[in-house]
Order: C-alpha cells, then sequence, then structure tokens
C-alpha cells in the first residue's frame, strides 16, 4: 500500500486541466476549415473534383463538415490558398446546416438547449450505440474515461442500459441491419431525452454514401439535438461539445 501511494505521489495528477488551461493538439491535427474566398477557380475546382466525399461546393466555395472526413487532401492540392485546416478542436455544432461553412462556426454555448442545462446540468447519463461503426469513434469515446481526460468529474458519464440513460450517443453509418436495434435504443430511452450524432458515418454515410445498406444521416430517423463532425473526432472535440451544450 505504501508503494502505491509512493507511486501515486510521484506521478502526481494525470488529469487535464481543460477547460480551465488551454489544450494545445499535435500540429498534425486538422481541425476546423478555414476557405479563403479568393482562391482561384481552377484550384477552387481542382479541390473539389479530387474530394473523396464531395464535400465541397466549388460555386459557393463552402465545405460540408458532416461529409468531410479531414484527410486533408484539399489542402494539400491548394497548397493552402484555399483550404487551410487549424488546430481548433471545437467544430460541434447543434443545427445541421451549420456543418456547412467557410471556416466560421456559431458559437456551441450560445445554440444549446436552455431546457437541457436545467434539467441534465449536474449528471448527464449516455448510451452510446455502435451502428456498424469502424471502433474508430467508439475508441475516441471510450478514451474519455481515462485519467487524463476524466469525463466523470463533470458529472457526465457512459451507461450500460438505455433505461439508466438522459440520452443516446451513436457512432457508425447505421446499416439497415443495425437500424431496429438503434431504433429500439431510443424507444427504451425515457424522456425527455437527448440524441448525439458522432462521426461523419453517422452524420452523412461518410465513406459509405450511397450505399443502400446504409442510413445517409442520423437525422433522418431520429430528431439529433447535437452534431459532432470528424473521423473519427479528437476526444477533445467530443469533451468540448459535450461540456459546451450540456453544461
Amino acid at each position: 500500500m505504501l508503494n502505491v501511494l509512493k507511486n501515486r505521489f510521484e506521478q502526481g495528477c494525470k488529469t487535464s486541466r481543460y477547460p480551465k488551461e488551454t489544450v494545445q493538439l499535435l500540429p498534425r491535427y486538422r481541425g476546423r476549415p478555414v476557405i479563403d474566398q479568393n482562391a482561384p477557380a481552377d484550384v477552387v475546382s481542382a479541390c473539389a473534383q479530387a474530394c473523396p466525399q464531395a464535400a465541397i461546393d466549388p460555386a459557393a466555395k463552402t465545405i460540408d463538415m458532416g461529409r468531410c472526413v479531414f484527410c486533408g487532401t484539399c489542402e494539400r492540392i491548394s497548397k493552402g490558398r484555399f483550404i487551410t485546416f487549424t488546430q481548433d478542436f471545437g467544430i460541434a455544432v447543434a443545427e445541421k446546416e451549420h456543418l456547412l461553412t467557410t471556416g466560421s462556426i456559431p458559437d456551441l454555448a450560445a445554440h444549446a438547449r436552455g431546457h437541457f442545462k436545467k434539467l441534465f446540468g449536474r449528471s448527464l447519463q449516455l448510451r452510446q450505440v455502435s451502428a456498424a461503426g469502424c471502433n474508430a469513434c467508439e475508441a475516441d469515446l471510450n478514451v474519455l474515461a481515462t485519467p487524463f481526460f476524466d469525463l466523470a468529474r463533470f458529472g457526465i458519464n457512459f451507461v450500460a442500459s438505455p433505461r439508466h440513460a438522459d440520452g443516446i450517443v451513436v457512432t457508425g453509418p447505421i446499416s439497415r441491419n443495425m437500424k431496429t436495434a438503434l431504433l429500439q435504443t431510443y424507444e427504451a430511452t425515457p424522456q425527455p431525452r437527448v440524441v448525439i450524432a458522432v462521426g461523419s458515418c453517422t452524420l452523412s454515410g461518410g465513406p459509405f454514401r450511397g450505399s443502400d445498406e446504409i442510413t445517409e444521416g442520423l437525422d433522418t430517423l431520429l430528431p439529433v439535438d447535437l452534431f459532432i463532425p470528424g473521423c473519427p473526432p479528437h476526444p477533445m472535440t467530443n469533451l468540448h461539445a459535450l461540456l459546451n451544450f450540456f453544461k
């Protein structure tokens, strides 16, 4: 026992001080995209044609973060003259239309549902549903329970049963085989309940968009309260979204 206490004392506190202190992610991280509206038409067209997700509208010079998998192809092709990805991980939105952007994203806290904060301010229990996900989004949600992020210190926890939950967190492209299970989980969650869509697969179908085997957007099945883009969203993106929307 003394050795354990000695070891803990030597290691110190491993938990991040976010949101009291700013977190700086690694330079290779790709967060909020910024678009130069003065970019040459040929560069914009080349980026749009190369985008594997058809996320770029060359006419409006916008990018759909719900489709984007943040691969960086457009940034490499344009050499930063059209699209650059910042290290801003606060990219979640409360309205799906806000995913279509030129780089400006509305303040999530300003769009948070006030009654949710009143209901769940000190305790939010969530049931995670992997609707045919690849496990990337799931892994970055699971890591929120580790000592560094320590999601529980904010009163937010993942629970085993939807009957014990205040809402559901959905990942994956929602395959035909998982659709019924997802809807049953939603119905088993007592009202009032929240629905959170995590990852490009859940938001738009991701790389599987166009397939008859998946649902292109959770919002076509259920009323979604919070959209968290990314492939997968960084744990800090998930944490930022949960804290700003519910706390």
